[in-house]
């Protein structure tokens, strides 16, 4: 019998509970779930909130069948709410917006990732932060990126800006800016224009083109992520990976002190004792008044 939990005074199914997500390391949906419940909700739903979320779905673990999707799943309940998203060359489409313990447990039970944009619900296309993905392409790892985020880091400071850092909980690192509201095509040039000074400047390290030819080796800088209609993961969710990584905040000392793929390899079973320690290292991405502007094209 599946087992029906009350949560925020919502009932929910949660099935499956001893299904093995993650043969690597035995991992269950039971204790997927518990991570989302005890360990990651207070920080997670802050960065969830009033963000239309996509679902990278792996209901049968990182091995089975994967697949994306953007609209409500069938079956969602009428008190998760959702939100109206423009698209440019069709009509308005519906997105789930996680925003509570009770969505985000009804969520984690379809066994997801968690994908958001740089904007808000109530602003589709206006940015509050900006996102650089950093990509290795082997035999480069997660090193090299380090080197990158700690270059990206000084340019981005230079025009005032604060940058933060979280792994991607795959084999690479993102850049995340938070800034006052401004338009999505605006960010992306801006990123555009320093990942292809990155690439000017570091020519044996960076690459701003996606071309995987291009890649072997270097870090691509991926600035793609700030148009409007793309998603990153986001902070504090699982990924389909071979193990429960989480897409996990990082300290500078860590990025300075990276040494092996393996120092920024960070699991769900890492982030209690994370969060006593650091607290969320992403909060000012939360807070308005943590925002700067970007700086004049003309200047």
């Amino acid at each position: 019998m599946t087992p029906i939990t009350e949560v925020e005074g919502r009932r929910l199914s949660l099935s499956n509970l001893d299904k093995v997500l993650y043969p690597a390391t035995g991992t269950t949906k039971g204790e997927v779930l518990h991570y989302y419940a005890a360990t990651a909700s207070g920080v997670l739903l802050a960065h969830l909130r009033d963000r239309p979320v996509s679902f990278l779905r792996y209901p049968d673990g990182p091995e089975g069948q994967l697949f994306f999707t953007k609209n409500p799943p069938p079956g969602t309940p009428s008190w998760v709410r959702r939100a109206p998203v423009p698209h440019r060359e069709s009509e308005p489409s519906e997105q789930v917006v996680v925003e509570d313990l009770a969505s985000l447990m009804w969520a984690a039970n379809l066994v997801v990732e968690f994908h958001t944009p740089q904007w808000r619900a109530g602003t589709p296309a206006v940015a509050d932060r900006l996102v650089f993905d950093l990509d290795p392409g082997a035999p480069a790892t997660v090193v090299e990126c380090c080197r990158v985020a700690l270059w990206l880091r000084e340019r981005l400071a230079e025009d005032g800006l604060t940058a933060y850092g979280k792994t991607s909980g795959s084999k690479g690192l993102h850049l995340l800016v938070p800034i006052t509201p401004t338009d999505s095509a605006a960010v992306s040039a801006y990123a555009k224009g320093l990942a292809v000074r990155a690439e000017k400047e570091l020519p044996e390290l960076v690459v701003h083109r996606m071309r995987r030819a291009l890649r072997p080796g270097k870090v691509f800088v991926d600035f793609s992520q700030n148009a409007a209609a793309k998603t990153t993961a986001t902070p504090y969710t699982l990924r389909a990976r071979a193990e429960p990584s989480v897409s996990a905040p990082v300290t500078w000392a860590e990025i300075e002190g990276c040494r092996s793929p393996g120092d920024l390899v960070l699991l769900a079973g890492d982030m209690a004792g994370r969060l006593d320690r650091y607290g969320d290292l992403l909060a000012p991405l939360c807070d308005p008044e943590e925002g700067r502007p970007l700086p004049d094209p003309q200047t």
